[in-house]
Parts: structure tokens; sequence; C-alpha cells
């Protein structure tokens, strides 16, 4: 097994605005309604880049995507299919024809949990992401997975992946002293899985007494049953190139991260809300 680790500092995001933000965003989407395809926000502009596919706005089994064109001639029809789908089975079966990349809603209970599936064809792999967020509007854990495989391949074209973050666990490792060693359970933990090896990386934060935080990335390589000696002599000799490229992709990640930071307002309440309505909406 080879094992990599990298920490970096990073500015922090406030756990209050991050909390109202979610809490706006939907609220926003559970008062939106459908309209000829286009999803209205309750002032009557319609949200940029997305529409109804197949199925009834809001309910399990709703596809959603962006078919600006051939919907013309088919909200009707799908429509029918929807009501079919009512209870998650009709309407998900497939994807509709003319949206190679879509999402179907499988849950939306916005006080418990919202669960969004999308599938994605492309470059000869078929995808299928998984998002699950509990307690939306005040977040508590983020679950995502990843399923891919190519239709023309065999198990060596066959990958998945699952991550978790416990939002509540990451906030409460930030709020011990920043003399304090770090939270024994890392509160973001992803795996992946291919048939010649299995990762798994883990993220655990702490407080910077300057306030910022302070983010340490571990990442665990290994191979499978049989091939474990086989990944161990190639991970041997790969190691150094291997571990300059996980240090470049997790300085990169906190780049991303700044500049995502420098670019949310720093506003609340109705402000917050109608800044957030007019990203939706805006191209």
């Amino acid at each position: 097994m080879a094992l990599f680790e990298h920490t970096v500092t990073v500015a922090a995001l406030d756990r209050h605005w991050f909390e109202e933000a979610a809490g706006h965003a939907v609220d926003l989407f559970d008062a939106s309604r459908e309209q000829d395809g286009a999803i209205l926000l309750p002032d009557g502009r319609p949200i940029h880049g997305l529409r109804l596919l197949k199925g009834r706005h809001l309910q399990s089994g709703a596809w959603y995507g962006e078919n600006p064109e051939e919907k013309d001639g088919e909200d009707g029809e799908d429509g029918e299919d929807g009501e079919d789908g009512e209870d998650g089975k009709g309407a998900s079966e497939a994807a509709p024809k003319a949206a190679p990349e879509a999402a179907v809603l499988r849950e939306w209970r916005p006080s418990r949990t919202v669960e969004v599936e999308s599938r994605v064809a492309e470059e000869g792999m078929s995808l299928r992401v998984g998002v699950r967020l509990r307690e939306p509007r005040t977040p508590k854990a983020l679950e995502v997975s990843l399923d891919g495989h190519n239709p023309q391949g065999g198990s060596l074209y066959r990958f998945s992946g699952r991550a978790k973050a416990d939002l509540h666990a990451w906030w409460a490792a930030l709020e011990r002293p920043s003399s304090a060693p770090p939270a024994a359970r890392a509160p973001v933990v992803g795996t992946a899985k291919h048939r010649l090896g299995k990762a798994r990386l883990t993220v655990t934060p702490r407080p910077a007494e300057d306030g910022t935080w302070r983010v340490s990335v571990v990442l665990s390589v290994r191979g499978r049953w049989l091939l474990r000696p086989v990944a161990a002599v190639g991970l041997l000799f790969a190691r150094r190139p291997v571990e300059r490229g996980f240090r470049e992709g997790v300085d990169s990640a906190a780049e991303e991260w700044a500049e995502l930071l420098a670019e949310l307002p720093s506003l609340h309440g109705e402000a917050l809300r109608a800044e957030i309505a007019d990203a939706l909406t805006t191209p």
C-alpha cells in the first residue's frame, strides 16, 4: 500500500452564511413551479439551463435536463408517462432519448433528504452519479456515488466510487482549539474501486490561530487480491510522480477554493435570497 499526505491552508467559510444560503436555495426550488417544461421561480423567472423533461415537478421520478427544441412536441406524452412513474418507477426506467445528460429526482423532502441521480454518456463511457443531501436547509451530510463502465468493454472498463462528507463533524472539528490534535475521525471520506486497485481519500480540517483552516488530505492506494504484489512494484517505481501529482492536485483544489470564496457575496437575509435567485436565472 502507498500512502500520500498533504496539508494546505485555506480561507475559512462562515458556517452561518453557508447554512443560510443553503436554506434560501432549497426554499426557492421548493416554491418553484413548472410551466411548459420551464422551471419558474416564485417571481416568475425561469431557472437557466433547467427544464422538466419527464414526470411531475419535484415528484419522485421527475427527469430534468436541457432539451430546448424537441420538448415542443413531446410535453403531452411525457406528462402521461410521468403519471405512471409518480412512484419513481415508470418515469425513471430510462432517460429521455433527447437528453443524453439528464438527472432524475429520487427524493425531494427539503426538511429531511434530497436525492438526485444523473446519467451521462461521454466518450464511450456511461456514468451514473448519485448525490444525496441530508437535512438540506441546514446541511448535515453530503453523500456522492459514482459508477462508470464502457458498454463495449469488459471488467477493466468498470469502476465505482463513494464519498461522504459529514458536515456536522466538519464544523465540530473546526470548533476545537487550534492547539488541540486533529479530529480522530475524518469528516470527509471517499473510496474508489477498480478491478486492479482500490483507493481511499480522507480530508480532515483543523482551525489555525489566524482564523484560517488547515486541511489535511490523505490518500492510500493499493492493489486488489492477487494483483497486490504487482501494484506494489508499480507504485514503488511510480511513487514520486504519483506523489507530485497528488500534491499538485490538492494545491490546485485549494486555489479554486480561494477563487470561489472570493466570488461569494457577503449578503444576508432577503438580499442574499435575491442574489441566489439572480444567479439561478442568469446565463
